[in-house]
């Protein structure tokens, strides 16, 4: 991904100062702190201008709606103290000049507005696109005071520049460089984007070779051919430049989709990586659970030696005394000798009542602890299952289908996830669904399925549900359909994997079973080498 330049910015003005020029703010929206909606009136013709000042995605263009949907923007509820500051002073006004001070990343738009006294005053808007240093700030062009910023810079943040209400609004300081219009001598092409106005580093790399002329008319932006790379990793708005890419029909439009793209793929990744984060934090404190309950349960496997002391004890009643520290007598059940520590405070009666007691202690925990092992076996399938959807999600929607499991306050708004289909694949005779997390599993299972359909799934591990439709499915295709059910599961990589296969009739979903969960019978397993 490439960062937003001067030049591009420049672009975008000479392409949109035309319709800007007179037109309104109608609507003025902050999605996030780094994120603004301008919705623009100008003739019949209302545009969003979508303004982000993220450090790694500063750009600014009119959204089409596709790329809106990918944004995912969301108004919150409450605006922003800062949104509030805009729509006082910038909403109906009317936006009288737009101007980009020469080689600077900062869009101008200067708007004709009222004060509270109805007196005519004239504010700036200036959207500073400069990495780590992007910002919005609102001043009033008459006396250049900052009337508030997206965020503020204090002096332990700049010492060069302060940003706050009440200061003076100033230009970032000038760069040691070059205008390259009026430079006539000879072109050092490794210190281009040092020496000269207008080029960055990728671009002043694109230009390796190109005459002095060339590089002027780059910078005055003759010949515009906009385009971006097919795989995304850059763009430019000179199609000889670039090799490999697709033309785009203006300077907007390419600004748009190329960096809706890393939006889209951003939120992805965030999405997946928080996700991912919080089912193996469960998946941990699980495992150590399950773990800890093993132990205990091994340490109760012994509660059987108390009984057999207890009946020891009383079988030798006759030959003992009571207050005795210790007595030997005969295992007849392991038939040896036998020595047991008695309490020497109570009579042989009550040490084989204590020695009663653990055993029953015992065996209640270990019968308790069995069953809270089995289920929390089952829930730690559950995770394993919820982590391997996550790995294999392919796009934010899909993401969006999982995290009502993973983060419980979520399951509040999870009829608003547009659902979304199981895989598909369909031939002349038979139909097979494919799951990709448990919400589509659990579809598959209790939706689409019919009595005599085949349900797949790999034995023991992470995958997805795979459901065969057909009235005489071969061996061929009970294989494919096993294989299916190997390749989209957490052991596609392993050498040899079980999968087992039934009728849909032969699974069960328990009360209170944890989503895509079913238990199963009769079942059958190939083995996928």
């Amino acid at each position: 991904m490439i960062t937003f330049d001067s030049l591009t910015l420049k672009g975008f003005i000479q392409e949109n100062k035309e319709f800007l020029t007179g037109a309104r703010i109608q609507k003025i929206q902050q999605p996030t702190r780094r994120d603004f909606v301008f919705t623009i009136r100008k003739d019949g013709e209302a545009r969003k201008l979508y303004i982000n000042i993220n450090p790694q995605l500063h750009h600014v263009c009119f959204m089409s709606k596709e790329n809106e949907e990918k944004r995912r923007i969301e108004i919150p509820q409450k605006p922003p103290m800062f949104c509030m500051l805009l729509r006082k002073y910038l909403e109906n006004a009317k936006i009288c000049k737009v101007n980009q001070p020469e080689y600077e990343r900062i869009l101008e738009i200067y708007v004709e507005t009222y004060n509270e006294i109805s007196e005519k005053i004239y504010l700036c808007l200036a959207v500073e696109l400069m990495g780590k240093h992007s910002n919005v700030i609102l001043y009033n062009d008459d006396t250049n005071v900052i009337l508030g910023c997206a965020h503020n810079v204090g002096s332990e943040k700049s010492q060069v520049r302060e940003m706050a209400g009440t200061l003076p609004y100033t230009y970032p300081p000038k760069q040691n460089k070059t205008d390259i219009l009026s430079y006539t001598g000879e072109i050092d092409y490794e210190k281009l984007s040092n020496e000269f106005f207008g080029f960055s580093k990728f671009f002043a790399g694109l230009c390796k070779g190109r005459t002095l002329t060339e590089l002027k008319d780059y910078v005055l932006l003759k010949n515009l051919t906009p385009l971006i790379a097919k795989d995304y990793s850059s763009y430019c708005l000179f199609s000889g430049l670039l090799r490999d890419g697709t033309m785009q029909h203006s300077v907007n439009e390419m600004i748009d989709n190329y960096y809706s793209f890393w939006q889209e793929k951003e939120l992805y990744n965030n999405l997946k990586t928080h996700l991912l984060t919080l089912v193996r934090q469960k998946l941990k404190r699980t495992q150590n659970s399950f773990s800890k309950m093993n132990l205990q349960i091994q340490k109760e496997q012994n509660c059987d030696k108390y009984r057999l002391y207890g009946d020891l004890i009383m079988a030798n009643l006759w030959a003992a005394e009571d207050y005795s520290n210790k007595i030997d007598v005969f295992d007849y059940e392991n038939n040896r000798n036998l020595s047991i520590e008695l309490d020497e405070t109570k009579t042989l009666k009550e040490n084989a009542q204590k020695f009663y007691k653990l055993y029953n202690k015992g065996k209640t925990s270990k019968a308790k602890l069995t069953e809270m092992l089995s289920e929390l076996k089952q829930v730690r399938e559950y995770l394993e299952q919820i982590e391997y959807s996550i790995i294999k999600a392919q796009n934010y929607d899909e993401l969006l289908e999982i995290k009502p499991e993973v983060i419980e306050k979520e399951k509040s708004k999870e009829k608003n996830i547009p659902a979304i289909m199981p895989e598909k694949i369909a031939k002349d005779d038979y139909t097979i669904f494919i799951g990709k997390n448990n919400k589509q599993n659990d579809y598959i299972v209790s939706k689409l399925a019919k009595d005599e359909d085949l349900w797949f799934h790999t034995k023991d591990c992470a995958g997805s549900h795979v459901l065969l439709r057909c009235e005489n499915p071969s061996d061929d295709l009970i294989l494919e359909c096993a294989q299916l059910a190997k390749k989209y599961s957490s052991a596609a990589e392993s050498s040899k994997v079980g999968v087992i296969y039934t009728r849909r009739k032969y699974l069960k979903k328990p009360p209170k079973a944890n989503l895509g969960y079913v238990t199963y019978s009769n079942e059958q397993e190939i083995i996928i080498d």
